[in-house]
C-alpha cells in the first residue's frame, strides 16, 4: 500500500511538472519550426567543440556518413512508476496511438526539427521505427510519456508534445547523436605535425637524397648514418633493415635490429646500441639520436602504408633526418616540412650505369640470355613460365612476395653466383627493392597487375610510371658484373606502352596517408561503447577531417580481422593490436589460424610451444607440389603472426625462441622447395591430359571438324604427347597442326604402299613368264 501511494506521489509531481511546462512549449512552438535546435543533455558530453575551418576554406564539417551508424538495442527494463501512467490517466488505445505515430511522422515539421538535432532522412525514419515499436509493444511506458501521449489521443495535447520524448529514445538508440562535436574533435586530423611534441621540441635538418634508382642516394645517407654517434635507418621491407643491421656491424658499427617479428641486440646483456635498423612501422618517435634515415619516401602515398612515413617523417626526433627517395616527392615533403617550420636542403643524384630500351621484345623463350629476368605480376605466370624455361635445358631462379626472407635471399645469391649454372630469374616485382641482384636484362611479362586504390577497392591497372622506373632500374646495376642495363617486353603489342611509361616523368606526390591511432579508437569507445571495432573505424573515417595534404589509409584489411574476432570477448587494445596484425588475408590457413590465437589469448590460455606444433602440424613433410609449397609458405606466416604477437603479449606468447628455431628449419624445407619448383609444378599439373579443354574457343575450333578434334583428343592420350605438353613443347595449335600433316602423309604412305604392291605384283608376273 505504501508502495503505492509513493508512486503515485512521485507520478503526481510528474504531471504538475508536464502542466506546468506544456504553455511553455506550446509557446515557443513557433521558434522550434524555425529552425531553432532542440537541447537535450548528454551524460557524457563535454562542452561544445569549436570545429576548425579546413584548408580547403569550408568552415561547416562534412556531414556524417549516417549510413554507418547501428542503432542500439534498448533494454526494457521495468521502471519503479510501471502502470502509474495509467493509473493517472486512463489505458491507452493502440489503434488510436498508431494513428497518433502516423501523424507525427508525416509531419514535415518534425522531419526538420530532427534534421536540425542530426537527425537526418534515413536516422529519422529507423529512429521513428524504433520508437514507434517501442510505444506499441511495452506492456508499461514511462509515466511521462503515457501522460503525453494520452493528451494527444484525447485531443487535450498538440502532436508535437511528442517529439521531446521521441528525440529522448532516438539519442539512445543514436548515442553518437549526443557527442557529435566531442567525435568530430577525437576525429581532426588536420594537424598531425603536432601529435609528436618531442620532434617540434627541437630544429631538425631535413636532407633529401633524390634520384633514380641505383643513384647511390641511399649510400650516401648510410655514409652519414654510419658515422653519426646515434641513428636509425628505417626501412620499407625486414630485407631492408637487414641490409643495413650487418653493413653496420660489419663496418664496427654496433647496431640493433627491430622487426615486427625479431628483435635483436648485439650487446651480450640486451642493452640498446646506439644505432638501430628497423622497418619503418617500428620506429621509435621518443627516442633521440642524432641521424635518421627514411629510405622509399615516395611510399608516404601508399594507400595502405603510407601512414608510417608520414609518422617516421613528423615525429623522428633526431638531428638530421635524411630522406631517400624520387624526386617526385621533393616538392611535396618540402610542403610538409614547411608545417614545422624545417628547411629542406637537397642532394640530387643521377644513375651510375645507363640502362636502354629495346627495340625489340623477346616473343619467345628460346631468345633468353644469361643474366636475363622475366617480371610477372601473378605467381601462376611464375609458376608457368619457369617450366617453360626448364625444359629448354635452361636453370631458373625463382623469386616472389609470399616467400621467407631467407628463400628470397638463397635464390638471389644462386642466381648472383657465377659459378652456378643458373642464370635466368623468373620474379614478381618483389625485386623492386630489398634485393641485390646481378641483372643484364629485365623482361616485363605483362604490363598489368592487380592494384588497390584509396578506397580499398581491387582492379587491374597497368603499372605506373614509377613501378616501371623501379622494376627497370634493376638492370645494369652498379655493384654487378652487368654495367648497362637493358629493358623490353615478352610481347611485341607492349612494347610501346613500356617506352612511354619510361619516358614519362613520375606523378608529383601529393598527399600522405594518415591512420587512427588506438588512443583515438579507445576515446571514440568511451563515446559509443556498444559499436564494434569495424563500426567504430567506419564512423571514425567518416568524421574525419584531414587537410588537403593527407589522407586517411584504407583501412579493409583492419576492419577484415576485426569482423573475424568481433565475437571473441577481447578488451579494446588487445583487439586493436590483433587487427593491426601484417597477415595475408587470402590464406585461408593464415586466417584460422589467427582466429584460434585470438580465442586462446581470450581465455587466458598461453599459446604454448607444443599448442602451436598440434596445430601447425609440425614436423611437416617436404612439399610434393606446389600446393603443398603454398601450404608451407601459410605456416611460415603463422610463425611470423606468432612471433608479431610474442613482442606485444609476451606472458601470452611465451615460447619465441623455439618457434623461431623450426621456423629456419621450415625455410629451409621451402627453400628445397622452391629449388626443385618445377618439379613441383609437374607434379601439379592436373590439366595436360587435355589442353584442348582449356584452350581458347578460336583454339577449339579453328576449323577443324569434330572429327579432326577427336583425333586430336586421341592423340593426347599418348603418354609422349602429354610429357610434352606438360613440359611447353607443345600447344593445342600444334598438336592440331600435326594432326593436318599425319593425315597427309598417312594418305601419301596410303598410296605409296598400292604403288609398291603393283611393281612387286608385275615383276612376279614376268619371273612366271620366264619360267
Amino acid at each position: 500500500m505504501a508502495a503505492s501511494v509513493n508512486r503515485c506521489v512521485c507520478a503526481f509531481s510528474q504531471l504538475q511538472r508536464h502542466i506546468s511546462s506544456r504553455a511553455a512549449r506550446t509557446s515557443c512552438r513557433s521558434h522550434l519550426y524555425a529552425g531553432a535546435a532542440l537541447s537535450v543533455p548528454c551524460p557524457r558530453a563535454g562542452p561544445v567543440v569549436s570545429i576548425r575551418a579546413r584548408s580547403s576554406g569550408s568552415s561547416s564539417p562534412k556531414p556524417p556518413d549516417t549510413s554507418l551508424f547501428v542503432p542500439v538495442t534498448l533494454k526494457t527494463d521495468s521502471s519503479a512508476d510501471v502502470g502509474v501512467g495509467a493509473e493517472l490517466t486512463q489505458p491507452l488505445d493502440k489503434n488510436e496511438l498508431l494513428k497518433v505515430l502516423n501523424r507525427f511522422y508525416k509531419r514535415k515539421e518534425m522531419q526538420k526539427l530532427a534534421a536540425d538535432n542530426g537527425l537526418d532522412a534515413r536516422l529519422f525514419h529507423q529512429a521513428f521505427i524504433s520508437f514507434r515499436k517501442f510505444v506499441l509493444e511495452i506492456s508499461s511506458l514511462p509515466a511521462d510519456l503515457h501522460i503525453i501521449l494520452s493528451d494527444v489521443c484525447c485531443g487535450a495535447g498538440h502532436i508535437d508534445d511528442v517529439f521531446p520524448y521521441f528525440m529522448r529514445h532516438a539519442k539512445q538508440i543514436f548515442p553518437m547523436l549526443d557527442c557529435m562535436d566531442d567525435l568530430r574533435k577525437i576525429s581532426d586530423l588536420r594537424v598531425p605535425a603536432n601529435w609528436y611534441p618531442e620532434a617540434r621540441a627541437i630544429q631538425r635538418k631535413v636532407i633529401f637524397h633524390a634520384g633514380p634508382t641505383n643513384s647511390g642516394k641511399t649510400y650516401h645517407a648510410i655514409q652519414r648514418y654510419l658515422a653519426a654517434k646515434s641513428g636509425v635507418y628505417c626501412g620499407p621491407l625486414k630485407l631492408l633493415a637487414h641490409e643495413i643491421f650487418e653493413k653496420s656491424n660489419d663496418a664496427g658499427v654496433p647496431c640493433d635490429l627491430v622487426t615486427g617479428e625479431e628483435r635483436t641486440f648485439v650487446d651480450p646483456e640486451g642493452r640498446a646500441s646506439g644505432h638501430v635498423a628497423c622497418t619503418i612501422e617500428m620506429c621509435s618517435v621518443t627516442t633521440p639520436y642524432e641521424i635518421a634515415v627514411i629510405d622509399e619516401i615516395q611510399m608516404i602515398r601508399d594507400p595502405s602504408r603510407g601512414w608510417a612515413w608520414t609518422r617516421a617523417l613528423l615525429g623522428l626526433c633526431a638531428e638530421e633526418i635524411h630522406v631517400c627517395g624520387e624526386t617526385a616527392a621533393i616538392d611535396f615533403v618540402r610542403e610538409l616540412m614547411y608545417t614545422t617550420g624545417e628547411e629542406v636542403e637537397v642532394h640530387n643524384y643521377k644513375r651510375l650505369t645507363p640502362f636502354s630500351i629495346l627495340d625489340q621484345a623477346l616473343e619467345s623463350l628460346d631468345n633468353l640470355r644469361p643474366g636475363d629476368c622475366i617480371v610477372c605480376f601473378s605467381k601462376n605466370d611464375i609458376y608457368s613460365i619457369s617450366r617453360q624455361v626448364e625444359v629448354r635445358g635452361l636453370e631458373c631462379a625463382v623469386i616472389y612476395g609470399s616467400l621467407p626472407p631467407g628463400t628470397k635471399l638463397s635464390q638471389a645469391k644462386k642466381f648472383n653466383d657465377p659459378d652456378d649454372p643458373c642464370k635466368i630469374l623468373v620474379a614478381t616485382d618483389a625485386i623492386g627493392m630489398g634485393l641485390n641482384l646481378s641483372i643484364k636484362r629485365i623482361i616485363f611479362n605483362s604490363l598489368v597487375k592487380p592494384n588497390v586504390n584509396e578506397k580499398g577497392e581491387k582492379h587491374m591497372e597497368t603499372i605506373s610510371t614509377s613501378q616501371a622506373l623501379q622494376i627497370a632500374g634493376r638492370a645494369g646495376r652498379f655493384s654487378s658484373k652487368f654495367k648497362e642495363g637493358e629493358v623490353t617486353t615478352m610481347h611485341r603489342d607492349d612494347l610501346p606502352v613500356l617506352k612511354e611509361l619510361l619516358s614519362q616523368l613520375v606523378e608529383p606526390i601529393e598527399t600522405a596517408g594518415l591512420h587512427p591511432t588506438a588512443e583515438q579508437i579507445e576515446m571514440f569507445a568511451y563515446h559509443l561503447p556498444d559499436a564494434t571495432l569495424s563500426n567504430l573505424l567506419d564512423i571514425f573515417v567518416s568524421l574525419s577531417q584531414v587537410d588537403g595534404l593527407y589522407f586517411v589509409c584504407n583501412i579493409d584489411d583492419f576492419k577484415f580481422l576485426a569482423d573475424m574476432i568481433q565475437h571473441i570477448p577481447l578488451n579494446l587494445r588487445s583487439r586493436y593490436v590483433f587487427c593491426t596484425a601484417p597477415i595475408n588475408k587470402k590464406q585461408p590457413f593464415v586466417c584460422t589460424s589467427f582466429l584460434k590465437f585470438a580465442r586462446q589469448f581470450s581465455r587466458d590460455e598461453p599459446l604454448t610451444f607444443d599448442w602451436v606444433c598440434r596445430h601447425i602440424g609440425w614436423p611437416p613433410l617436404a612439399p610434393k607440389n606446389i600446393k603443398d609449397l603454398v601450404h608451407l609458405e601459410a605456416v611460415h606466416d603463422v610463425l611470423d603472426l606468432y612471433l608479431w604477437l610474442s613482442y606485444r603479449f609476451m606472458d601470452m606468447f611465451p615460447d619465441s625462441i623455439l618457434i623461431r628455431q623450426i621456423q629456419k628449419d621450415l625455410d629451409e624445407i621451402i627453400q628445397e622447395g622452391v629449388r626443385n619448383i618445377t618439379r613441383l609444378i609437374r607434379a601439379s599439373d592436373t590439366s595436360v591430359s587435355d589442353p584442348l579443354q582449356n584452350a581458347k574457343p578460336d583454339q577449339k575450333a579453328n576449323g577443324l571438324s569434330p572429327k579432326v578434334q577427336r583425333g586430336s583428343r586421341a592423340t593426347m592420350n599418348s603418354s609422349l604427347t602429354s610429357r610434352l605438353v606438360r613440359d611447353g613443347l607443345l600447344t593445342p595449335d600444334m598438336i592440331q597442326q600435326l594432326q593436318r600433316e599425319w593425315s597427309k602423309e598417312s594418305d601419301t604412305s596410303k598410296q605409296s604402299d598400292l604403288n609398291t604392291n603393283y611393281f612387286k605384283t608385275e615383276k612376279g608376273k614376268q619371273r612366271k613368264k620366264k619360267k
